[in-house]
């Protein structure tokens, strides 16, 4: 176990803004929910061989739409949320998990260990960002007989007041409950839901995705400060490469091809680079050119900004003519979770967004995927 300092906040923003891929939260979000948790105590991340055998724990995440105008979202609402589902929940929750690495979504959890004393587990629902909640629930949309709760606190109080909600019930039903709400009280809302034992994590989780985010964003901040000027940008994006086993797909200027739309709690769009194209759902779900897949979540795709080498998130895409640099990094080179590949999930990102995800799972998940169906 270890204790979790101002430094790694820094790196997990940075990391996590990678694995954000367009989407994962906000930046500005996750330096002030870093620096609130680790100054009001030190969180604690813990690896799931550290925890005891019967260990029980839920996911924390965030749900709602990155670019939506009216979203508010209090450190409290995180506290508030987990401290629901505690008083709930017939199971002791002595650990919590993120549902997603990015800029924000990696420090899930870490205020909820200052506060409440649980540990942030060094797992993940999904080691990259993703548009729905099914896909960071562990598998748990076809587990035979699960029943879950799920908690949301927050909103924007000047427009809706403060909501909180106890949802239970099938993980898929609940999971659209949540995202209606999001939209309903300003964009987004915290949550804590899912509570599983140890061994459930053990079997479907993306392990060690938190560590992975905090040694990128190390590299990341080493390559900065140590190429300044001119070669910095291409410095960071090499640092990226090594640390994802990453490839650059396309370099050039980010052109809008679709305009984002918020609506229906997510962010559509398409952003094009050159001859490649990237369609998105709050995150970078794709690469197409000129007819070809060339990549497809559950592999990690990121839009870097070519002069600093940092992450760019697509609220943040404004037309400008400004050049990037477009990275991939295939699912089987990374921690890979059993809901990433997750037919129901992926069925609803087809139906979503009007492209298909299931042919191109990865071919070493069939016999994960088969299990997951029957």
């Amino acid at each position: 176990m270890r204790e979790l300092t101002a430094d790694d906040a820094r790196h997990a923003v940075l990391g996590g803004g990678v694995f954000a891929c367009g989407g994962g939260g906000w930046q500005h979000h996750g330096v002030l929910m870093g620096t609130t948790a680790t100054s009001l105590n030190r969180p604690v991340l813990a690896g799931v061989d550290e925890l005891p055998e019967d260990a029980w724990i839920a996911t924390v995440a965030a749900i709602g739409a990155p670019a939506a105008k009216n979203w508010e979202i209090r450190p409290v609402d995180y506290v508030h949320a987990l401290k629901a589902l505690m008083d709930v929940s017939e199971h002791p929750i002595s650990a919590v998990m993120t549902g997603q690495n990015g800029y924000s979504t990696t420090l899930n959890g870490w205020i909820q260990s200052s506060v409440l004393g649980v540990k942030v587990l060094d797992a993940a629902g999904d080691v990259r960002a993703h548009p729905t909640g099914k896909l960071g629930s562990l598998g748990l949309t076809t587990r035979p007989g699960y029943t879950t709760t799920q908690v949301v606190s927050g909103g924007n109080r000047e427009l809706h007041g403060h909501f909180l909600s106890v949802n239970t019930g099938l993980v898929t039903t609940c999971d659209d409950v949540l995202r209606d709400i999001s939209v309903r009280t300003g964009g987004f809302i915290a949550s804590a839901r899912n509570v599983v034992e140890l061994d459930w994590v053990k079997n479907h989780a993306a392990l060690g995705a938190i560590s992975l985010a905090l040694d990128l964003g190390a590299d990341m901040e080493a390559a900065a400060e140590n190429h300044p000027g001119a070669a910095r940008g291409e410095a960071v994006v090499q640092s990226v490469l090594e640390r994802i086993e990453g490839r650059v797909i396309a370099r050039g200027i980010l052109r809008h091809e679709v305009p984002t739309d918020t609506h229906g709690g997510w962010d559509h769009g398409t952003f094009r680079i050159g001859e490649h194209t990237v369609p998105y759902l709050n995150e970078y779900m794709a690469v197409e050119s000129s007819g070809q897949r060339i990549a497809t979540y559950p592999d990690t795709i990121a839009i870097l900004h070519a002069d600093t080498g940092l992450p760019l998130a697509v609220k943040d895409a404004k037309e400008g003519g400004f050049e990037v640099v477009l990275v991939v990094a295939d699912a089987t080179s990374l921690p890979l979770a059993s809901s990433a590949v997750d037919p129901v999930s992926l069925a609803e990102c087809e139906e979503l967004m009007g492209i298909e995800f299931l042919r191109y799972l990865p071919t070493n998940q069939a016999s994960t995927t088969a299990a997951l169906s029957s």
